[in-house]
This record gives C-alpha cells, structure tokens and sequence, in this order.
C-alpha cells in the first residue's frame, strides 16, 4: 500500500500549489507567511486525498504499481497528475531555500491598504489588555537580544506580521485602511536587508496595525488587538511606528495605546516619556517631500535673518515672535495661516503676512534662521521642511527629545534656545559667526536628505539604531552618521584606513622630550619601562647648553635607551620622524609625567592598538566656541567632554611625524617653535583633520601635575599659559580654514577595573583614580 508519509507529503504539496495559486494574488509576500500554510490547507486536504485514495481503490493498485496498471484512456490524466505533484515538491524546495527576494513585496501596493478581504478578527470587549507602557525598559532588561542569535553579516531579522482586519463585539472595525505612509514603512522594511518572512528566524516583530496617527485610533480597542498578535509576549522584541502621539485636550508626548514592553520609535518625545537608549524618537514625516520639488541652495547670507512660519501658535508664543518683528524690523519675518486665499488653492503651501502671500515651503530658502515651536504636539513637521530648505532651525520646545538624537549630532545643524529666553533669540543668534552658520546650513540640508526625505529614510534609519544596539561592535561610527559624503570621500583621506591590528609583539617607542629636569627624567624611564609592550625609549635631549648626564648615571632597563641631541630648542623635535622609530606605535610623554603606572600605560597601548588612527591619550581638554568675545577658547577645567588629549602622555602612529614635520598646513610648525607652545595642540589638529576623528581619553585619571615641579619649571603653570592656548586654538582653525576638532563625551576604561574582583584575575588592577 501507499506509505503513509508518501500520501502526507502528496496531499499537502497538492494543497499548497492550490493554496498559493490563489492567495498570491491578495496578499503580500509576509501574508502567507509558512507557519500559516497547515491552517489553510485543511480546505483541499480532504479533496486531493479522495482522488488519489479513489484512483487506488478503482483500478486495484498498490503502491507504486498504480501507473503501469491504468487503463490507457486514464493513464495521460494522472501521469498529469503525479508530474504537477512532483514539480510542487520541486518547487517547495526551491522557494524554502531560496533567497527571500525572491517574492517580490509590490504585492503591498497602495491597492491592499484595504484590509475588506484579509482575515476578520473579533476582539470580544474582555480581551486582555496590554499594560501601559513600561518607563524603565531598557535594551538590557525588556529586550531578548537571544531571540537575534549569531548573525555573520550583524543584520537584525524583521519579520511583518500578516494583514488581519480586527473588529469589536458589535462588528465595527478597529481600523478601516492602512495609511499610505505606513504602507510605504512596511515595503521599506520587506524590501531591505532585515526583512525575514520566517517568523522562527526573527528578532524584531513588526505589527501591521498602522499606529502613525493616534487621531485615527480606538485606544482600548488597539491595545486589544496588539495582544493577539502570536509573538506578542509582553510586548518583548516588537517595535511600533507612531508620529502623532497624543489627543486632546493634553496631547500626550508618547502613544497612549498600552504597549507594555514595545519598543516605540516615536515622533515628539519628551525627556518625561522617552526611554533612553530603548525607544527612538524620530521625524515627523512632511508629506511636502513628496509633493513639492525643491533645489538645494548654497550656503552663505540670505534675505532674512529669523522667519517663523508655523500657524496655529500659542498665542504667548505669537506675541513674543511679533515682538522680535517689532525690534528687528525687515531682517525678521513672521508668517501665518492666509485668509484671503482664492478657491482651490491649497492652504497648506501658503503663508501669509498681513496681506503679503508667500509659496511655503520655498519662502525656507529665503531665510539664515527658522523658528521651529511647540505646538499642541512637540514634535512638529516644519522641522523636516526647514531641514530640507538648508534653514538652521532654531529650537524652542523645553524638553524635547530632537529626531534620532541618540546618533545625530544636533548641535553641528541646529541652535537649542530654552523658551524663557525666546525675548533674546536675536542676539543670541547674532553671536554666531558666519562661517559656523554657513556649515549648519549645508549639514541641514544633508541631514534631511539622509533621515528625514521619506518614510523609507526614518524607517532604515530607525532599524540601523536597534541594529548598531543589538551588534555594538560592528555599529555605524559618528562620522558615518554625521558627516556629508563629500567630507568623508572628498576633504578627509584617511592614511591608516586598513581595518587590521598592529601585532602585540612589535609594541611601542617611548619619546620622552626633556631639557634639564634629569631627576624627573630617570624616574620616568624607571616607570615606562616596566611596561611589558615597550620596544624602545628615546630621550630626546633638547638643550645645547647642557650635555646629558653620562652613559653610567642613566637607569638600567630591559629595553634599548637612545638619547638624541638636537641642534635647537624647539618644541617640534618631539615629533620628528626619528630613524631611531621602528615601531608603528609612539608613546609621547613629558619628563614629568611620572604619576602614570604601568597599567595604565600598558592598557592606554592596547586600546591604541584597536584605534591606531587616532590620538589615544591620558589628559583630555576641551575648546569651546565663547559668544561674548565671538572666537575659539582653550578649555582645561574637569569635564565629561573632550577633544584634544595632550601628547604630554599619548599613543599615536608613526606616520603622523612625518605630516607634522613635513606636510603641515601653513605656518603653524614655525608659530609653535617661535611661541614655545602649543604643538600638542597643533598634532591633535593635524590627525582630526586627517582623519575626521575624534580623539580617545583612556583611564579615568585627570590630575598630571608634577608634584616637584615649581612654577618656574612648569611651562604650563605660566599665567598667560591659558590665553596663550586660547590664541593658538583660533590660529589653526583660521589656517587650517575649518574647525577639525571634534567633541565627545567618551573614555576608554578597562574591564572590571571598578568591581569588587579579586586583583590577580584583573587584567590592569593598578588604575589610577581622578
């Protein structure tokens, strides 16, 4: 007889030909997703086992006998028959494991937003509800990063869950039409790389209930629905899309739909309602990108200084812009809603003062500033139209989590100006320099065509965020997220781009830059030396009036010492590209750096060792852009920001001696020499303009004063030493014609170095502290 597996196998390949001939047609590709395909079949199950059973039971066949043994006038339809089943096995085959592109997702059209013909269901009025969202998730303790396992190429999986129509006791829908925007999020989604249709295989689940506008929602009703979703659990793994949070009269600043441990990528966070690093708050979407064509303009001075063109303001906010207008005159331009407008002109592309009609959003481009408010809603549209326009927007809404702020660095394209000061905007905008204003304007405009152009930009955008949490270590760096093309490809070249490690074996060349201070000196060399990566010290010997002490006075240590004299006194010879230099990694270090320990310096190698392009050092200072005085100033006080670490005590590549003697820009090598001062400044210049990278501050010690040292051998202990630094930092940016440095709030520590671990399985117990 037929083995029964054989007839399993016959009737269900037979069932899923019939079933995907017919449901390919309505659904899109993650409708009929494999995990459904047991359920619908049981509606041709019981016909494709008659005819086959019927067929064996008429012509007394057994097994596979039941060919040869037909009458001929049979034989041709079922010869038919057995070759259509054998190709559907074919097929199943081919389709499991072929690639997912394979089904194309223009079956989610604009069409299928309908959801008449999906699957009905009923949500009785008990259905369980989900519980309000939870304020303290975060990555680590509401999302299963196990359900993403290993993936070789670091790309989350997403699944879609099938198009269901939900409906209440009384039959009325929950929802009637998917919107086009969310119509175009799900196909940007199942068109891209994270897109898988196995639910088994996903990290992160997608529902198909488009939640963008909360103005178009049943509030119980669509928390009910979320929880009959099949993965649903709490809400563990799932994200939700939603632009327009709240109603009125309070307007909400996150979805009132009852989420409980959902992800929300949400537009018009608060700081009250965002969670860090867990939620994303992203854009909310102008259908002007779409419909409005609007030619990038270049940066420089335009027609107005300050515009405001949103409508519907408060009125207090109204007053305030009208009284800037009053105080300002012509350089400022305050739009509203147009009255007067003839029939079948659309409201929304005009703007109107008093009776003067402007084209919205081009009157943008005619502004240096734009005003971007609080409305009912924090999170306002006119955010991306600025944007788009190459209009600095000016931020006036307290508290408001700014569109993918955990990657983008709003203060390179926008100015933040707390509410109670909106009286003093103008001067505060006037303080700004022009050629500041100028790189805003050009990082806006990218900016909105990175992120904010299309539905399809805010959704990538949003799954490479969740993507860089889950696969930390193959993220997307700052300068990927933040700098234009034409700065990564065009004006930085990075020399040191190979992504290798240099060997642990080759280690380090210590060069020690000193002048007469001999006893700091040895006992700088006693402690380098105990570091067990160091390859070789060089003492530069920097005074022509002194000789160094004689070969028997100098510390014994395990590794090679070479003392260079040089023919003058400069500051600069710290960084010639001495023959002596085998290694790849340089240790600068001051002769009076003697409170780092061996540890330190071994970890502050290692770390070097991940980043070689870039300056990985001990004390970290800061510049700062000062309003009043309207230039650059040296900032050394203890804070969390960094952007230069002085190479008094600091790891760099070899090669940067040889840009620093012979291809730095301008004068700068000789202002140094001739100031005696500043070429730590200068080298952290020169590798963030090569580079476009920022500085590494490893280890949490920030105190290097050398406990021996008077003020009159410490250089940096000169009154004028401050305003000496201030003067150099303004020289370069003005040499170099752009400011290179880059800010950030970052420090290498190593692992454990804080816990209460026994110190011998430590890999650097001896850390020093502040």
């Amino acid at each position: 007889m037929w083995n029964a597996e054989v007839l399993k196998s016959l009737v269900a390949v037979t069932c899923l030909c019939q079933m995907m001939q017919s449901h390919s047609r309505l659904y899109p590709p993650h409708t009929v997703a494999r995990h459904q395909v047991p359920r619908a079949c049981s509606e041709c199950e019981e016909e494709a086992l008659w005819v086959i059973m019927c067929a064996s039971v008429k012509y007394n066949i057994r097994g596979p006998a039941l060919i040869p043994r037909m009458k001929t006038k049979h034989r041709i339809y079922y010869i038919t028959l057995f070759s259509i089943v054998l190709l559907g096995l074919i097929a199943t085959g081919m389709f499991q494991f072929w690639p997912h592109s394979i089904e194309s997702s223009s079956d989610w059209s604009v069409q299928k937003r309908s959801i008449r013909d999906v699957p009905v269901v009923r949500l009785p009025a008990d259905s369980p509800v989900p519980e309000r969202g939870d304020l303290s998730c975060r990555m680590h303790t509401c999302f299963d990063v196990y359900r993403c396992g290993f993936n070789p190429k670091n790309k989350i999986k997403v699944y879609i869950y099938s198009l269901k129509k939900y409906v209440d006791d009384a039959g009325v829908p929950v929802s009637s039409t998917i919107s086009q925007e969310y119509n175009e999020l799900l196909t940007a989604v199942s068109d891209s790389d994270y897109y898988t249709e196995d639910i088994t295989r996903a990290c992160l689940f997608i529902p198909s209930i488009d939640l963008l506008n909360q103005n178009t929602l049943r509030v119980k009703e669509t928390a009910q629905a979320l929880a009959q979703l099949s993965r649903w659990d709490r809400g563990t793994n799932h994200l939700l899309f939603n632009m327009l949070p709240g109603g009125p009269p309070d307007y909400n600043t996150a979805l009132d739909v009852p989420r409980d441990r959902a992800l929300l990528a949400g537009g018009g966070f608060s700081t009250w309602t965002y969670r860090q690093g867990y939620d994303v708050s992203i854009p909310v979407y102008s259908p002007l990108s779409a419909e409005v064509d609007l030619p990038e303009k270049g940066p420089g001075p335009r027609r107005y200084f300050l515009l405001s063109s949103q409508m519907a303001l408060h009125p207090e906010y109204r007053e305030e812009l009208a009284a800037l207008q009053a105080r300002h005159g012509e350089a400022t331009l305050v739009l509203d809603k147009c009255t007067n407008l003839s029939e079948g002109i659309p409201a929304a592309r005009k703007r109107c003062h008093k009776h003067q009609v402007f084209d919205y959003p081009q009157v943008l481009q005619e502004a240096t500033f734009c005003v971007v408010l609080r409305g009912a809603r924090l999170g306002q549209a006119v955010l991306s139209d600025v944007l788009r326009a190459g209009c600095v927007p000016v931020i006036i809404a307290d508290s408001y989590i700014l569109p993918f702020s955990e990657v983008l660095d709003w203060k390179r394209v926008s100015v933040a100006v707390p509410e109670e000061k909106m009286p003093h905007v103008y001067s505060i905008l006037q303080s700004i320099p022009q050629r500041q204003i100028e790189e805003m304007q050009r990082q806006a405009r990218w900016f909105w065509e990175a992120y904010f152009q299309s539905i399809k930009a805010i959704a990538l955008a949003t799954l490479q965020i969740i993507n860089d949490r889950i696969y930390p270590y193959a993220a997307i760096s700052y300068e990927d997220w933040n700098d234009p093309p034409s700065v990564k490809w065009g004006s930085v070249s990075n020399p040191l781009f190979l992504p290798l490690i240099p060997p642990q074996s080759q280690g380090f060349t210590a060069i020690v830059l000193t002048y007469d201070r001999v006893e700091s000196l040895f006992r700088v060399i006693t402690e380098v030396s105990k570091v067990p990566s160091l390859s070789k010290l060089l003492v530069v010997w920097n005074n022509q009036n002194k000789n160094p002490p004689e070969d028997s006075l100098w510390p014994k240590i395990r590794v090679p010492l070479k003392v260079v004299r040089t023919a003058e006194n400069k500051l600069s010879n710290r960084f010639f590209p001495y023959d002596e230099i085998e290694t790849e990694a340089v240790l600068a270090i001051d002769d009076d750096i003697i409170m780092l320990t061996s540890d330190e310096l071994q970890f502050g190698y290692e770390v070097w060792r991940e980043f070689p392009d870039r300056l990985v050092g001990y004390p970290g200072r800061l510049h700062l852009w000062d309003h009043e005085m309207s230039k650059w100033k040296y900032e050394s006080e203890w804070t969390n920001e960094v952007s230069m670490v002085l190479t008094g005590a600091a790891f760099y590549h070899k090669y940067f001696n040889y840009l620093y003697t012979y291809k730095m820009p301008g004068d700068i090598k000789n202002w140094v020499d001739a100031h005696m001062n500043c070429e730590d400044i200068a080298m952290n210049f020169l590798v963030a303009n090569v580079t476009g990278k920022a500085v590494i501050k490893v280890t949490p010690r920030k105190k290097f004063k050398c406990p021996e040292c008077t003020a009159i051998d410490g250089l940096s202990l000169d009154q004028t030493h401050m305003v000496e630094r201030s003067e150099c930092i303004n020289k370069f940016a003005s040499v170099f014609g752009t400011m290179p440095l880059k800010v950030v709030e970052h420090r290498a520590d190593p692992v454990l170095y804080k816990d209460d671990f026994p110190e011998k399985l430590k890999s650097f117990p001896n850390i020093g502290s502040l």
